[in-house]
């Protein structure tokens, strides 16, 4: 049986600008560069922390 990885989509609610560079960071590192895009990734806690530090520009839209 195929181990099948659980995901998180995210999608950005809230615009980068005027925000600290690391705010901007996360949000590329979460492959988010403008408003309602959307990310599919790997359900980590790396990831899970990225969101944490996000949390006020992004929402989970999908937990897989």
């Amino acid at each position: 049986m195929a181990d099948k990885k659980s995901t998180v989509t995210v999608q950005q609610t809230g615009s980068p600008l005027r925000r600290p560079a690391k705010q901007r960071a996360t949000l590329v590192g979460l492959g988010l560069n403008k408003m309602n895009r959307r990310s599919t990734l790997e359900d980590t806690p790396a990831v899970r922390g990225m969101i944490r530090k996000v949390a006020h520009l992004v929402t989970i839209v999908d937990e897989a």
